[in-house]
């Protein structure tokens, strides 16, 4: 396992769970651009707890890969569903937000298959 894959994969970690965090705790600029998007706030437990539950599982891979695995991999299609939400609500200057969330991701992923 290398330096590189510990470091990228802590810092999506700890990205998507300060991110489930705020959804949990209901952080204003949360909460705005959810109800802007249209997100039913009936979700919006599910999802913090999607991220969060994806930011452990990112965490256990280190010590137990395919959890690492199957945990990126749906991170990175939370990631994506956030992406399609966005430009249904016709916010295209937000569209960057999830990226930057599942760049780390895919970048742990990645380094997690060359190694």
């Amino acid at each position: 396992m290398s330096v590189a894959l510990v470091v990228v994969t802590v810092i999506a970690a700890l990205m998507a769970g300060f991110s489930g965090f705020a959804l949990l705790t209901r952080a204003d600029w949360v909460v705005q651009a959810l109800v802007a998007y249209g997100v039913p706030r009936t979700w919006w437990n599910l999802l913090g707890t999607a991220k969060a539950a994806g930011a452990a599982g990112l965490l256990a891979g280190l010590f137990v890969p395919v959890v690492g695995v199957v945990a990126g991999v749906c991170l990175v299609l939370y990631f994506t569903g956030a992406v399609v939400t966005v430009l249904r609500a016709r916010s295209y200057s937000h569209v960057p937000f999830p990226l930057v969330y599942a760049a780390p991701v895919v970048a742990a992923l990645v380094l997690g298959a060359a190694g």
